[in-house]
């Protein structure tokens, strides 16, 4: 397998060989070498490597890979790897992305996702997944394995949900009419309930939505109410 490699201290790639059909980026040289075995395997003649973030945007924006694997977090450097796939997803939209990163935070999955990333394997899972990762990655898909596919879903859901969200449908009828300035008797003849039924309910939002006052509550009704148009 010819390979191009670019260390930290290098101010340009040292390249060999002619076609690059893959960049791996990562600042552990055990990480490179595994990368490069399931590369092999997946029928890859030539590698470009780099273990910095700035050698690794070097060597993409001089070769423009259709494929890239990249660590998240580098030496000193925090999660700069976001950033990069930015930077390379900006540069060449068709790029395909696959992060292969010890962090198992969804949130930190959901972002990698957000930046551009077309496929997530963490380091500690078998080289096979990796392999596999990459063959649906290379095809255009997009990879998670499971467990992290139901946490990313999950959150996602989770930042959807609006704390009206969590209100019963009578409680959302009740909030539309205080937006309309409607007092607790005018909301009770509305929906044919008593006018305690209505008490009771504007107190129950009140602790679901956190706000202490009727004109908290009445505050948030006309907000929702504006979000909803």
């Amino acid at each position: 397998m010819n390979a191009i490699a670019m260390n930290a201290s290098a101010t340009k790639p040292e390249i060999t060989g002619t076609r690059l059909p893959v960049l791996v980026i990562d600042d552990h040289p055990i990480v490179l070498q595994g990368c490069r075995r399931v590369l092999e395997d997946a029928g890859i003649e030539t590698v470009a490597e780099a273990t910095t973030v700035v050698g690794g945007y070097r060597i993409f924006h001089r070769l423009r890979p259709p494929i890239v694997i990249c660590d998240l977090t580098f030496q000193g450097s925090g999660l700069a790897g976001l950033g990069l796939i930015r930077r390379m997803r900006a540069v060449e939209p068709g790029t395909r992305i696959l992060v292969f990163s010890m962090h198992n935070d969804p949130v930190i999955v959901a972002r990698a996702l957000e930046a551009g990333a077309l496929g997530y394997v963490l380091k500690d899972h078998a080289s096979a997944e990796l392999f596999d990762a990459f063959e649906r990655v290379r095809a255009g898909e997009v990879y998670l394995d499971r467990r992290l596919a139901t946490e990313v879903a999950m959150l996602r859901t989770d930042a959807r949900r609006t704390p009206e969200s969590q209100l019963t449908p009578r409680e959302q009828q009740i909030l539309a009419r205080l937006a309309q300035g409607k007092s607790y008797g005018a909301i009770a003849a509305d929906l044919s309930v008593s006018y305690k039924t209505v008490t009771n309910a504007c107190s129950q939002m009140r602790q679901k939505l956190g706000v202490r006052t009727l004109a908290e509550l009445i505050h948030v009704a006309v907000t929702h109410a504006q979000r909803q148009g």
